[in-house]
């Protein structure tokens, strides 16, 4: 019971407070000047230090935001630099493309060939020299079985399979390729394939043809798309078939095929 009295006096007294405080601030016909004068005179210090907390509140939210707005705008900037940064490089990307094919045009029969260029874009995973992918396809005019060039007309391969926009070319040290070619020096023709552990060969050599370490191999323009004339590399061993009936030559190519970057399709 003493609780809830004391609770029910304290209420009244909060209600009257506040009944007072609402006559004064009210003020009809300006009875509670005076009050309202005293009220506002104890209060002033405190309405001075709420004053002046609010401003020093407004201005921390303020600087928060300057704050935010800067993080924001900083996160903006470091994306459009590493967007430029990697225009930048794409573009001198291009530049360098540009520049090895013009290079390239220089040395490259254009006279005597109509060429389409282009560049690598893969190679055989498992690094055994066997083919590697073209930048350019069916779109391009590249067609099966034509000769891939590079330099003064080295013969590096020919397209096995076209694509909508690349090729697949086997290079000289695929198997599967076979290509009409003929020693310059002596005329000795023969067949020029890959070989598991032997790389390059020209194989299908008869026995009474001459073949000599150093002499020159070329396409012989038998048969298909290899126009004649093309350096196909130079003998560096010749061998005998187990049968006796015909002579095989290790022939070294002046290109390293791992290392391709430009390559150019005979039309």
């Amino acid at each position: 019971m003493p609780k809830k009295y004391f609770t029910s006096k304290i209420t009244r007294l909060v209600f009257v407070i506040l009944v007072c405080v609402f006559f004064v601030f009210l003020n009809p016909k300006g009875f509670f000047d005076p009050l309202r004068g005293v009220f506002l005179t104890i209060a002033s210090p405190f309405q001075k230090i709420f004053y002046g907390s609010s401003q020093k509140v407004g201005e921390l939210s303020a600087f928060l935001v300057s704050i935010s707005e800067i993080k924001k705008d900083n996160a903006n900037l470091s994306k459009e630099n590493n967007f430029l940064a990697g225009e930048i490089a794409r573009l001198k990307q291009v530049e360098k493309e540009n520049t090895t094919l013009r290079e390239q045009l220089e040395l490259l029969p254009r006279d005597k060939f109509s060429l389409i260029g282009g560049f690598v874009i893969g190679q055989d995973p498992q690094g055994s020299e066997s083919w590697i992918v073209f930048d350019k396809g069916q779109k391009d005019g590249v067609l099966p079985d034509m000769a891939v060039i590079v330099s003064n007309g080295i013969l590096v391969g020919k397209v096995a399979e076209v694509y909508a926009s690349s090729s697949k070319i086997n290079l000289l040290s695929n198997p599967n390729n076979f290509i009409n070619v003929v020693d310059v020096e002596t005329g000795a023709k023969g067949i020029a394939r890959g070989e598991y552990g032997l790389g390059l060969v020209m194989d299908m050599v008869t026995q009474s043809e001459a073949l000599n370490i150093g002499d020159t191999i070329i396409t012989s323009g038998l048969g298909g798309n290899i126009p004649r004339g093309l350096l196909v590399g130079k003998v560096k061993e010749v061998k005998i078939s187990d049968d006796r009936l015909f002579q095989k030559a290790v022939v070294a190519s002046r290109i390293k095929f791992t290392q391709l970057e430009t390559v150019f399709v005979v039309k």
